[in-house]
């Protein structure tokens, strides 16, 4: 057994910065590790204009630790009215290198998000014709029981969507069930998903451990464990359709010890560490570099990263609390010891 692993530098394809001193504080984190990352465009003013996301991508680069080598690419946020053409430009631009759909209210900054797919059928053949991606919350907002919420808009839109764009390239993101891991695994080469550390790791019994836990908190929120288990063998199953996005959100303490409590679950500090864990509990350290560093890439039809970076079978104590924007984060594994170092 191997206590040194060195990989081509990952990149990670689902990634929250926020804004202003909060991006700041946690786009370190993330460029420690990655050499790109998708960028999610859910500000409190949503990324909608090839302008917006210049200036975003610009107060992303200013604010990366001096000497770190890292890439945002950057994501249109998807609203009822958004203009085809302005998406295409984008594209065309190397500006946009996806679109993000987020259903009306279905998590964070998500409020101008699309009401009904239909509006969006417009942008989705531009989309469609110039080969950009669609970047999917895949969870339906009625009132469906929020742990059926992901296998209902599978069923209801994902399938649909499926058939009426069949070339058109999607990425159904942060998968938590075994009907999200069996729906793209069976589905055509134009459909993949992402896999967060959290959902490898818990289920939705972390939220209510001796009382609410609201740092295992997300949306989509942990299923049971029969859905995490299905996600975790998608994730070290070596098939291309699967590749890292964190999903990683940071918010202030505060904010999530509250009556009404954010979602999100901050795991950029020790992303790696978190994933290879997994990797290395399931017997898979063999197909770790090709989820991190390889499925990604191939799927965006952008180039694999030549750097590398190593892994050492080394313990790592989690910190109960880092510093961020003048607040406090409570990090993902937060007070536990993982097994695995990044040098």
């Amino acid at each position: 057994m191997s206590d040194i692993l060195k990989i081509r530098r990952p990149d990670d394809w689902h990634l929250h910065l926020r804004d202003g001193a909060m991006l700041e504080a946690v786009v370190g984190y993330t460029a420690r590790q990655f050499a790109r990352a998708i960028v999610m465009p859910n500000l409190a003013d949503p990324v909608t204009t090839v302008s917006a996301a210049i200036a975003y991508r610009d107060r992303i680069l200013l604010a990366l630790p001096e000497g770190r080598d890292f890439m945002p690419l950057m994501t249109a946020y998807l609203t009822d009215t958004i203009d085809p053409e302005e998406l295409a430009r984008g594209h065309a631009r190397g500006v946009f290198t996806a679109a993000k759909l987020y259903p009306a209210n279905a998590t964070t900054n998500s409020d101008k998000g699309v009401t009904d797919i239909a509006h969006i059928h417009g942008a989705l053949e531009r989309m469609q014709a110039i080969g950009m991606p669609l970047l999917i919350h895949g969870e339906v907002t009625d009132d469906t029981d929020i742990f059926d919420r992901e296998a209902v808009f599978i069923e209801r839109t994902l399938e649909p969507l499926v058939r009426d764009f069949p070339a058109l390239k999607i990425v159904l993101e942060h998968i938590t069930t075994a009907e999200a891991a069996q729906f793209i695994a069976g589905a055509g080469p134009n459909l993949a998903a992402t896999i967060t550390p959290h959902h490898i790791h818990i289920n939705r019994n972390a939220i209510f451990e001796r009382g609410i836990r609201p740092h295992a908190y997300c949306l989509p929120v942990a299923k049971r464990e029969h859905h995490r288990l299905a996600v975790r063998k998608a994730a070290v199953s070596g098939s291309p359709k699967f590749f890292l996005g964190t999903d990683s959100a940071p918010h202030a303490r505060e904010t999530k010890e509250a009556s009404c409590g954010c979602a999100g679950i901050f795991n950029a500090p020790f992303a790696l560490e978190s994933y290879v864990a997994a990797f290395d509990e399931d017997g898979a350290l063999d197909r770790f570099e090709a989820f991190a560093s390889e499925h990604g890439p191939r799927f965006y039809g952008l180039p694999l990263n030549e750097a590398t970076l190593t892994l050492r079978r080394e313990p790592v104590d989690v910190p109960e609390r880092l510093s961020a924007a003048g607040a406090d984060i409570v990090p993902f594994h937060a007070g536990e010891t993982l097994g695995w170092r990044l040098d």
